[in-house]
């Protein structure tokens, strides 16, 4: 594990000499410092999300001190800036705590009393961020519907984008391996938006025979065809108000695509034997395992088609990718196992963790899934098929000697808080650890005990 990065502090003063000796005392302190003269350069590296903290001057040409509060409040009201003031300046600074600034500091003022503001702002800003990353983990975790589980970088930049475009219009292209659960975005997607009282229809292009293809889509009227021997309502239609996900969209047959294009665009689809243009109000959800661009290229998919789809491109990362949510997804899977079978779910040991997260997943979570109830079902008796390849992947692994220390001791608390049912009192007896500790390791690997109940 790489180090932590030092936390960053803009400091902004147009006393060249200030400026310096400031510079150079929080750099001492550990900090990663960027010093200004002037504060318009300021707001360019200033978001809702930046973990640091501003120091300004108040008095200053062009945007002072009191301006650039306003502005970086304006960003994000619970950033904290603190202010550097002259003697005539105290009043001022009062009147700016009040209206939000965190502190002040009167010039001259000694190193000590520099550091020790900056450090106690720098812990406020961190609680911010930490109790609005808690809540947003809520929300997604107590939503209803679908739950997409796991709290690592690739799965969190997802679920902010599913988040941003999940109540729009928009339909979506959903890109992800065999196994990564498409699906299942999809109909969070779906539960997500407007549309979740309305009906979630889903169509496997790949496991419809081509002959029934455009009939499954755009139903047909009585008589259309040797067999229709009723009207029937197709899946487009059937999706009126809500969404209709198209899984492998790729082995759609280009005869059809022309026929989606169409309806892409212009919102309206003719039943089979029929000259009644039916409008449809539907979001239409496409996913794919296959590269479209590649197989628009080879002339397998229309090039018309993929652009259009590719309006808003949602890639699901593969779970080789994101190792650390793999412990807690077979606790998710084992627990579910458990309530099926009526099984109890057997604690794994950390050989049984180490191997889990070493391994690479070809088949995905589908494949973790099935682990998880096979284990369940089996007991300790139960073996993972890739516990021999783990070796070989150790020796290929540049992991050192402290990455692998930080790696077991965190498959160590999470296999006692899944053996614990989250409950920290037991862990914490169970581990010989005081609270305090406990949680601070927690807190570094962005354990929460709630994923663990069962």
């Amino acid at each position: 594990m790489s180090e932590q990065r030092p936390l960053p502090v803009i400091l902004i003063d147009d006393e060249k000499s200030i400026r310096t000796a400031s510079s150079q005392t929080l750099q001492l302190a550990g900090y990663q410092v960027k010093a200004l003269e002037s504060a318009e350069p300021a707001l360019a590296d200033v978001s809702f999300d930046w973990p640091g903290v501003l120091v300004t001057d108040i008095n200053m040409p062009g945007i002072d001190g009191l301006e650039l509060l306003e502005r970086v409040q304006a960003i994000d009201p619970d950033l904290p800036v603190i202010l550097i003031t002259g003697h005539g300046d105290i009043s001022m600074a009062v009147n700016a705590i009040r209206g939000g600034a965190y502190d002040f500091i009167e010039k001259p003022f000694p190193a000590d009393l520099l550091t020790d503001v900056v450090r106690r702002a720098m812990e406020k800003r961190a609680l911010t961020i930490e109790n609005r990353n808690l809540r947003q983990e809520l929300q997604a975790q107590s939503a209803p519907g679908p739950r997409i589980i796991g709290k690592s970088l690739p799965l969190q930049r997802m679920r902010q984008l599913l988040a941003q475009v999940a109540n729009t219009p928009a339909d979506i292209l959903i890109m992800g391996e065999t196994g990564t659960g498409k699906d299942l975005v999809a109909r969070y997607i779906h539960e997500n938006s407007d549309r979740k009282d309305r009906n979630f229809v889903a169509i496997n292009c790949g496991g419809v025979p081509e002959n029934l293809m455009e009939s499954e889509l755009f139903g047909h009227e009585k008589g259309a065809f040797t067999d229709a021997k009723s009207q029937r309502v197709g899946k487009l239609e059937h999706a009126q108000g809500g969404t209709l996900f198209l899984d492998e969209i790729e082995s759609m047959p280009v005869s059809l695509q022309i026929k989606l294009l169409r309806v892409l665009e212009e919102r309206c689809i003719e039943r089979l034997g029929s000259n009644e243009q039916i409008p449809l109000d539907i979001r239409i959800i496409a996913a794919s395992k296959a590269d479209l661009r590649e197989q628009s290229d080879a002339g397998n998919f229309r090039e018309d088609l993929y652009y259009r789809l590719n309006v808003v491109r949602v890639d699901i990362p593969p779970l080789r990718e994101r190792a650390e949510d793999i412990p807690l997804l077979f606790q998710h899977f084992a627990l579910i196992a458990s309530t099926q079978y009526q099984r109890e779910v057997p604690a794994l040991s950390p050989e049984r963790v180490h191997s889990l997260v070493s391994y690479d997943w070809p088949g995905n979570v589908r494949e973790l899934r099935n682990v998880a109830e096979r284990y369940v079902l089996l007991g300790e008796g139960c073996t993972f098929e890739f516990d021999q390849l783990i070796p070989q992947l150790e020796a290929a692994s540049a992991l050192t000697l402290p990455e692998k220390v930080e790696r077991f001791e965190k498959m160590l608390i999470e296999e006692e808080l899944a053996r614990c049912r989250g409950s920290i009192k037991e862990t914490l007896i169970n581990l010989g650890l005081p609270r305090k500790t406990l949680y601070d390791k927690m807190r570094k690997y962005h354990l929460d005990k709630r994923d663990f109940k069962g």
